[in-house]
């Protein structure tokens, strides 16, 4: 009988949230249950995971407070957030202080993106670099294509979410995603093995792969994606860590990428 696979000392994706909190307008789904950041660390607990990183849900814009307390209450969690470009310096210096390791930056699909060479999301990216944060992308296809060259020289660190939005067109072979691999090459950027429930199941495997191949494990991090918005009669957590194991069979390279997480996340 074989031993149950070492679980990720950390998960770098989930979002908390409860049903008070205040719904963008264009929110493209509006949760009607509570998922709190006592859920989730009885999650981790049941799971013999130690660490979670909070990440910021379009849902509800920059409306960070209850992430914020959160962190405050318990310090194996980081958190991103969202954040209006032209948050100053002392701002960020604060958040930092308060756990809050980076911003998270998405738009709708087709949506124009912003001037990247301009001053304004210049001076955003160079103040998050000197607070030690990174951005955060949930972007995929044409956008994601168009924005990691762009980001080249800003020098700032960037972590791109859910193998970059494979679902995208053309997946492995569309701009994003081979965008995302020669940032990777270039250096400064990771990306998270996240949300492959939304992806194609017989995909996923050869995703991991090449993504393995090129970025390595200390350039990938694991999330969950708990609790799973919009999928939650078909997910669970611990079908998402089966998911990691399946697609990440060599428990050295989960290791790897757990550490390499834990690294960036916390130290």
């Amino acid at each position: 009988m074989s031993a149950a696979p070492e679980p990720p000392v950390i998960d770098a994706h989930a979002h908390i949230f409860t049903r008070r909190m205040p719904f963008t307008d264009t929110a493209w789904t509006r949760p009607d249950y509570d998922y709190p950041v006592e859920t989730y660390l009885a999650e981790l607990d049941a799971h013999g995971i130690a660490f979670g990183v909070i990440t910021a849900a379009s849902l509800f814009g920059d409306y960070n407070d209850y992430s914020l307390a959160a962190l405050a209450q318990h310090k194996r969690l980081r958190a991103t957030v969202m954040l209006d470009p032209d948050t100053a310096r002392r701002e960020l210096a604060d958040l930092k202080a308060q756990g809050v390791c980076g911003v998270r930056f998405q738009l709708p699909l087709k949506t124009e993106l912003p001037d990247l060479s301009g001053y304004r999301f210049r001076r955003f990216t160079t103040r998050l670099a000197d607070a030690g944060m990174h951005l955060e992308l949930n972007l995929g296809g044409e956008q994601l294509g168009n924005m990691l060259p762009a980001l080249a020289d800003h020098g700032v660190q960037i972590v791109v979410d859910h193998f970059g939005l494979l679902r995208s067109e053309n997946e492995m072979e569309g701009p994003g995603f081979k965008a995302m691999l020669a940032a990777v090459d270039r250096g400064r950027t990771f990306v998270k093995i996240s949300a492959g429930f939304r992806l194609p199941p017989e995909s996923l495997a050869g995703y991991a792969a090449r993504l393995l191949q090129v970025a390595g494990p200390d350039r990938l991090f694991w999330g969950s994606d708990a609790p799973f918005v919009g999928a939650e009669d078909r997910m669970s957590y611990g079908e998402a860590l089966a998911t990691l194991y399946r697609i990440v069979p060599d428990a050295r390279y989960r290791r790897r990428m757990s550490d390499a997480a834990l690294r960036f996340y916390f130290f």
